[in-house]
């Protein structure tokens, strides 16, 4: 027996995993359905996005100079305020030209515990905050097992733009974000930072490993005369497509807590 669709829930995949448009004026998941009362598309909430083609390609030259501005830039700063004022300023990523929000850190300045994703989504994009969705909603209770909430942590991203689509990000996009989420560091200058996901763990550490080998395992960054302690678990977004990877999940959060209860 076919299981049943919630036409409701799956729309909802579709705009999280960053669907845009649709090809039809009537959505059709499988020919075998039942019919449904029509769904108008109007009343689903729709993101315009640019054209990339319509962008211009911008050269190796370009991206060289971008990325000394922007390191040139951070360097001057001395506030995570002022940090965001450049940052929303900068104008030498093109991901910028598609995005909604330029979504900055959040949380204690002072805080002890820095959390590092990727990229923003679709409702991150559109709130202006990193981790709000369903993402967020599964790492604030990620969090809550162990103790801690948002408020007590920085949680930021890799890039402060979200990628059309939710795509991967370039290795020249990630370049030119870096000296900023870099600065993040040196401003919050937290006693451990995790990341979420291969690619912070990557712009991060400058790791090729994959995330499912590096996971779990105590890596240092060093700033300021200081070793800040670092690891590495798997992004929320992927412990919702994988479920079965939450338990290697809990397993590095048990590790987290371990070290902070060290570092006390």
């Amino acid at each position: 027996m076919d299981k049943q669709i919630n036409i409701v829930e799956t729309l909802d995949w579709y705009l999280w995993a960053g669907v845009d448009e649709i090809c039809a004026d009537k959505v059709c998941l499988s020919e075998n359905l039942e019919k449904k009362p029509a769904i108008s598309y109007n009343s689903i909430s729709k993101v315009t996005v640019q054209n990339t083609l319509s962008r211009p390609v911008h050269s190796n030259s370009t991206n060289l100079t971008a990325l000394k501005n922007a390191r040139d830039i951070c360097a001057k700063v001395e506030t995570l305020d002022e940090l965001k004022s450049v940052m929303l300023a900068f104008d030498g990523c093109n991901l910028k030209d598609t995005a909604a929000s330029t979504v900055f850190g959040d949380g204690s300045a002072t805080a002890k515990i820095m959390l590092i994703g990727e990229a923003p989504g679709a409702d991150e994009d559109r709130i202006g905050l990193p981790f709000v969705g369903r993402c967020g909603r599964l790492l604030d209770k990620m969090l809550a097992a162990i103790g801690f909430n948002r408020k007590e942590c920085y949680i930021t991203n890799v890039l402060p733009w979200r990628p059309p689509g939710n795509r991967t990000p370039t290795d020249d996009e990630i370049a030119v974000c870096l000296p900023f989420l870099k600065r993040q560091i040196e401003l919050i200058h937290p006693d451990i930072i995790l990341l979420l996901g291969g690619i912070a763990l990557k712009a991060v550490m400058d790791c090729s490993d994959s995330i499912s080998r590096t996971r779990g395992k105590w890596l240092e960054y060093s700033v300021e005369n200081k070793n800040i302690q670092v690891l590495a678990t798997y992004h929320p977004s992927y412990l919702l497509r994988s479920s079965a990877q939450k338990a290697k999940a809990w397993t590095d959060l048990l590790r987290l807590k371990r070290k902070i209860d060290e570092l006390k």
